[in-house]
């Protein structure tokens, strides 16, 4: 080989050196480039082409009774999916080891059997579309469904869960515990009763699970990671007493029906803690079923419905009188049929009577008399008057910030015409709620301290502290001396009234007071219908429990004897079911007349 070839060998040579080395280079830089430079992102494109995200649930907390008991609570319910395009049959290994081989069709028997769907269904829906990697199986079924459907083994069906709020004692407390609804960005929230109330409390916090998926969308076992922990919601503690909210409310419904009323309530409430331990309504609705009651039926009527209660006010004007220190028990009333004070506003007693009555204050408060009551009543000013109303609450919501909660009527004293002047005395003219009058009973059983009404008493944290604790601070709204004597006139209601047949329990002294008023025709006027009701203590000698009864339109019976066997029934219950001793005294004697 001549000098020129060699030459020309050895910078080909360069050349393909050169060459292989540019290539090379050229690898080794998109390499950097890829691995290093690039890396972040193209790990975070490829991840988020290959992983997948789901919803863990924060489950909703419970709302349980004061003892306990579940009346609200949040169960996990399970889709089944499948991936059509992956139905084909698969091989089966029971415990002895024998292998089987499972069809399709096969497998949707088995699907069915568990789900009550028929075969033909379920095969019908894993075949309607064989491209597809997406199809509903079955929604909504609980644990044992899907443990069952899981454990059959079938590779291609997938699964999901999905909170539902249940209520296990379905319409006991309904309308006090409330009901789910959406909020405006469609978010599962409570929107009534206690749901609404302690919404904060029950709410949990989702989490967030990570996964990677194989090229045909499905899971890779053993990929899934926590990125973020769910957090489950607190649990609303209520006051209620769920076994003696059963019997208050089918006590009251069998009421309702046999005096054909059209609605009714019944409040049971702790003298000394405020606390509500039943809040019956008639109708009541049931949340598990919300369709199956009207929209106007789904609230509690005790806390929501306003109206004039009649005599079972007088309690309080009694009071008011008495802690004024002007008169006592004693004080000698003559009562006539019809009442006209100076300012010529008038009034009658809802019985005729030719002459008026010798009766003492007591007498008054037995004989239910509108007219003595009025005269006695109006030894205090209407602004006097008007300042006891408030400070038992009238013309204010409880405490408990029900939703759409009634403050009930109260018109200012500077507004009362001489006619409202007179007539409040004795409960008309203004408006409560049956929650008030029983708060009202509360206050004067405690011996004329008020204290705040209770529904929620805490809400209790996953990790077991209380928050939410409510103000227990009372208030005295009259003197001790003036409870007490009231009491004492309550209970000749018991004793001598006209419905003392229906409130005495065996040994119980009992202080009660009547009342019925007409209701509104809906256009400002008094109508045809009444409400009755009644309201009571036990034992009057030291009293522990509030009971309040009320019953609107009634027609076979319109005055306080709709209320009184319900009153009886339901006292009776309460002090058996907290083993309360019998009164150890006699009542005092009082005299009612002179």
């Amino acid at each position: 080989m001549n000098a020129t070839a060699s030459r020309s060998t050895r910078r080909r040579a360069a050349v393909a050196v050169f060459a292989v080395v540019a290539v090379v280079a050229v690898f080794v830089v998109r390499l950097v480039t890829i691995q290093v430079v690039q890396a972040d992102t193209l790990n975070a494109a490829s991840f988020d082409k290959l992983s997948a995200q789901t919803t863990t649930y924060g489950l909703r907390g419970d709302i349980v009774d004061n003892d306990g008991t579940v009346l609200a609570t949040t169960v996990l319910r399970y889709d089944v999916t499948a991936s059509p395009k992956s139905v084909t049959d698969f091989d089966r290994t029971d415990d002895a080891g024998k292998t089987t081989t499972v069809t399709p069709t096969q497998a949707a028997g088995e699907i069915a059997a568990i789900t009550g769907q028929t075969a033909d269904q379920v095969y019908g829906i894993l075949t309607a579309d064989p491209s597809s990697n997406f199809a509903y199986v079955v929604r909504g079924i609980d644990v044992d469904a899907f443990r069952s459907i899981r454990d059959l083994g079938i590779p291609w069906l997938y699964y999901s869960s999905n909170p539902v709020r249940t209520y296990p004692n379905g319409a006991v407390a309904g309308s006090v515990v409330g009901f789910m609804g959406e909020d405006e960005a469609g978010e599962a929230t409570g929107t009534a009763g206690v749901e609404q109330i302690d919404n904060q409390c029950l709410t949990g916090t989702d989490g967030v699970q990570t996964y990677e998926r194989g090229a045909d969308g499905v899971a890779i076992p053993g990929s899934t990671v926590t990125t973020t922990e769910a957090k489950p919601g607190g649990t609303a503690m209520l006051t209620i007493d769920s076994d003696l909210q059963w019997f208050s409310q089918q006590a009251l419904a069998a009421r309702v029906q046999e005096t054909g009323a059209a609605w009714g309530t019944v409040v049971v409430q702790e003298v000394k803690t405020g606390k509500l331990l039943a809040v019956a309504d008639y109708p009541s609705v049931d949340p598990n079923n919300l369709d199956a009651t009207a929209p106007e039926d789904r609230g509690s009527i005790a806390f929501q419905a306003p109206f004039e209660p009649g005599s079972t006010f007088k309690a309080l004007t009694a009071a008011s009188v008495l802690d004024a220190g002007l008169a006592n028990v004693g004080t000698q009333v003559e009562a006539p049929y019809v009442y006209t004070d100076p300012n010529g506003a008038s009034t009658r007693d809802s019985e005729f009577h030719v002459d008026p009555l010798r009766l003492t204050f007591a007498g008054v408060i037995q004989e239910s008399s509108n007219t003595g009551t009025a005269m006695l009543g109006e030894l205090l000013s209407p602004q006097q008057r008007f300042d006891y109303m408030t400070k038992f609450h009238i013309g204010s919501s409880s405490e408990v910030g029900f939703p759409g909660e009634s403050g009930g009527i109260l018109h200012p004293w500077d507004e009362w015409d001489d006619q409202t002047n007179l007539t409040t005395t004795f409960g008309q003219g203004l408006a409560t709620t049956a929650v008030q009058m029983a708060s009202v009973y509360q206050a004067l059983g405690n011996g004329g301290v008020r204290l705040p009404v209770q529904l929620v008493s805490g809400c209790q944290q996953p990790d077991g502290t209380v928050t939410q604790v409510p103000d227990t601070t009372g208030e005295q709204v009259v003197s001790p001396q003036a409870a007490t004597d009231t009491i004492n006139m309550l209970e000749t209601v018991a004793t001598g009234g006209y419905a003392s047949a229906d409130l005495q329990i065996p040994g119980y002294r009992v202080a009660a007071k009547t009342g019925t008023a007409q209701m509104s025709d809906g256009s400002g006027a008094y109508g045809d219908s009444y409400i009755t009701s009644l309201a009571g203590l036990a034992p009057a000698d030291d009293p522990q429990y509030v009971v309040s009864v009320t019953i609107a339109k009634p027609v076979t019976i319109e005055n306080g004897l709709a209320a009184a066997p319900v009153f009886q029934k339901i006292m009776s219950q309460v002090l058996k079911e907290h083993r309360v001793l019998p009164s150890g005294v006699p009542g005092p004697d009082l005299p009612t007349t002179y």
